[in-house]
């Protein structure tokens, strides 16, 4: 089988799902085929970027493409920036250093969050909340 140089990794949080694509570039970040420099909310990008940001002068020779569904933007923010920095462990496999740097700064840039959200329950409004009894 023919070497391509690309290397497809996955993220998720919640109910989102991303798919990356990392392969030799020039540094360009790509979310659901928009730029990151313009993608969404500041705070979800800023979250994308810390990946990127650590990995420092490697990323600039790569490009990453992600493709995310499901969930809202925080969900799909944390599922795109596992999958950027899952990427770039992958793209840069004889590098540790790069990995313990993101394993160091956040275990859930390299490890999906396992949280879910609880089911409601019949007595109550939501997962937690009871109906209020009164006796008098």
């Amino acid at each position: 089988m023919k070497k391509t140089g690309i290397k497809v990794t996955s993220g998720k949080r919640k109910s989102a799902i991303a798919r990356a694509h990392i392969k030799k570039g020039v540094g360009r970040i790509r979310i659901n085929g928009t730029p990151l420099e313009i993608y969404g909310h500041e705070m979800s990008r800023t979250k994308m970027m810390e990946p990127v940001i650590l990995a420092g002068s490697k990323a600039s020779k790569v490009d990453i493409d992600v493709k995310v569904q499901g969930g809202g933007f925080m969900g799909q923010a944390s599922a795109a920036r596992t999958a950027i920095a899952r990427a770039l462990v992958a793209y840069f496999s004889g590098d540790r250093e790069l990995e313990a740097v993101l394993r160091q700064y956040d275990r859930n840039m390299l490890v999906n969050d396992p949280r879910r959200k609880l089911p409601k329950t019949p007595l109550g409004r939501g997962a937690r909340k009871k109906r209020q009894k009164s006796y008098r």
